[in-house]
């Protein structure tokens, strides 16, 4: 019987994997990463693992717990707190995916005899004959998550279960409702998991231990117009909670920390046609040699668009037939051809 560990969150849609590949009867244990600790304390931790616990108390399965919040601070949130000093808006959750949920979450699983690792995104993985290729596509549920994997190698991808693949979430939670699970009507996380009330600034300041500093809002020829906060308080593309009235709406344009101004101009000056991006990794085909006609998405709630990609040494250019609104320095853009993913990189 295969051994399969599920990574257990807390939450329905890994309780509800776990309890369909335990009907597909494979032997599942459950194992939840311990994100918090001396570094970054918080209580919902605690929450989150007493939930994990009772779900797999629930499903008669074997629970445990991988204390990874040590390396959760340094690949993660270091570098969290990192890009946005640096002017750039990340999302962590696309290094946890690599680094610690299909990396060492893995390791660790393989280690306490686990086959395989699953979790509870929605996404879909095939295996294709002719390029002896893995492969994720979009899926077809409308909470399809392909967005967040485009970091995954063929190796990962080899050893990992998406259960609920094609399923839309009613079904889910109906499934749990079923089941008695105990988190069936537990509602979704939809901020950052280490960022309480969805304040940025004022945790990174609190992790650090480093206090942002105030600088001057500027146009696009450096003219002063007011005082900013911090730009750790800023994204590209922002135009509300800025501090300024300016008589017009005005939108964040560029973080500049080598002189700690923050940019802003008005409507369509935050549109652009191209982009670059590096960190580039190619999932379900090789990297092209050749300029690739693809539907790319800059942030995860946006529309695929048409685009043009092209790959030299290691850097992405996007072209997009039509001009997108505020391409973000550090988050992701993630190729696409009719729905297959083919990878990603993180925006310059």
């Amino acid at each position: 019987m295969q051994t399969v560990a599920v990574g257990i969150s807390g939450g329905v849609d890994s309780a509800v994997a776990a309890l369909l590949l335990k009907q597909q009867g494979y032997r599942v244990i459950g194992v939840t990463m311990q994100l918090f600790g001396d570094r970054l304390p918080r209580t919902a931790g605690a929450r989150e693992m007493d939930d994990a616990r009772r779900v797999c108390e629930a499903l008669g399965i074997e629970h445990i717990v991988a204390d990874m919040s040590d390396a959760f601070c340094r690949l993660v949130v270091d570098e969290f707190a990192a890009e946005y000093r640096r002017g750039r808006t990340p999302n962590p959750c696309i290094l946890c995916n690599r680094d610690l949920k299909f990396g060492a979450m893995w390791e660790f699983a393989h280690a306490h005899g686990a086959d395989a690792i699953a979790t509870g995104h929605y996404v879909t993985r095939r295996f294709d004959e002719a390029s002896g290729r893995w492969q994720l596509w979009q899926d077809p549920s409308r909470k399809d998550q392909s967005y967040m994997l485009w970091t995954l190698s063929q190796d990962q991808l080899a050893a990992v279960l998406f259960p609920l693949a094609g399923m839309e979430k009613a079904a889910v939670r109906a499934i749990a409702k079923e089941a008695n699970l105990p988190v069936a009507d537990k509602g979704d996380s939809m901020e950052i998991c280490f960022v309480e009330d969805d304040d940025h600034a004022a945790f990174i300041e609190r992790y650090t231990g480093i206090a942002d500093r105030k600088g001057h809002f500027v146009d696009a020829e450096g003219t002063a117009l007011g005082e900013h906060q911090g730009i750790t308080h800023y994204t590209v593309g922002q135009r509300k909670g800025l501090g300024i009235a300016l008589g017009r709406p005005m939108y964040v344009t560029a973080l500049n920390p080598a002189d700690n101004t923050v940019t802003l101009g008005a409507e369509g000056s935050q549109m652009t046609d191209r982009l670059t991006a590096d960190g580039v990794n190619f999932v379900s085909v090789a990297a092209p040699s050749a300029p690739l006609r693809v539907q790319a998405k800059i942030r995860y709630q946006a529309p695929p668009a048409p685009a043009t990609l092209t790959v030299a040494d290691g850097v992405a250019t996007v072209v997009f037939d039509t001009p997108q609104r505020a391409v973000t320095p550090g988050q992701s853009v993630v190729f696409y051809q009719d729905g297959l993913l083919l990878g990603g990189g993180f925006i310059r």
